[in-house]
């Protein structure tokens, strides 16, 4: 058998086709045969600009949002103010006393760069300080892009629009914990 090699416009010529034609031939062609199935062609997918959101916002001038992890349950409002964050009616220094709490609680903000521009009232139910930390996160970060809709990017890149699914795994019947089995006796 003989190697029959054909180009794309030997495929265009049995298919009926217009002929794709590289950037450099289509350059370099006079302007008369340049027709609009020489334009280039690109790999990347067209994007046109997702539609921004709209601004949601109550009454008072406020955004509602409500964030989850573990058992908590956050319910957050955010207004334009000096950057005081309340949670359950105290200040975030007294109600998480450790700073990686207030660390996780600011996240929102860094990313956005809105650093003290908005003041938080937060309140917050369920489970314990890490899990309440982790629901007040995720409600700033929802009520921030329901308030800024422009922020929805790079707060959706740093993944705080996500809620944190991970829950702690359920006690088997016999078992000691959820996985950890009872001491073994040979004897």
């Amino acid at each position: 058998m003989s190697d029959n090699r054909q180009s794309l416009a030997d495929l265009a010529a049995l298919t009926g086709a217009p002929v794709p034609v590289a950037p450099e031939v289509a350059a370099n062609a006079p302007a008369s045969e340049t027709t609009d199935y020489m334009a280039p062609i690109s790999n990347e997918p067209v994007r046109e600009p997702m539609p921004l959101r709209e601004q949601i916002i109550d009454a008072q001038g406020r955004a509602y949002a409500t964030g989850r992890r573990k058992d908590a349950v956050a319910r957050v409002w955010i207004k334009p103010g000096s950057g005081k964050i309340t949670v359950n009616g105290r200040d975030q220094e007294v109600y998480f006393a450790r700073p990686t709490l207030r660390l996780v609680i600011s996240q929102a903000f860094e990313v956005s760069d809105r650093v003290g521009s908005y003041d938080v009232i937060a309140t917050v139910k369920g489970g314990g300080l890490s899990g309440q930390a982790g629901a007040v996160k995720h409600g700033i970060s929802q009520a921030l892009t329901k308030y800024e809709p422009i922020l929805r990017a790079p707060v959706k890149a740093a993944g705080f629009l996500t809620r944190d699914s991970r829950t702690v795994e359920r006690k088997k019947y016999g078992k000691a914990k959820a996985r950890k089995s009872f001491q073994f006796s040979k004897r």
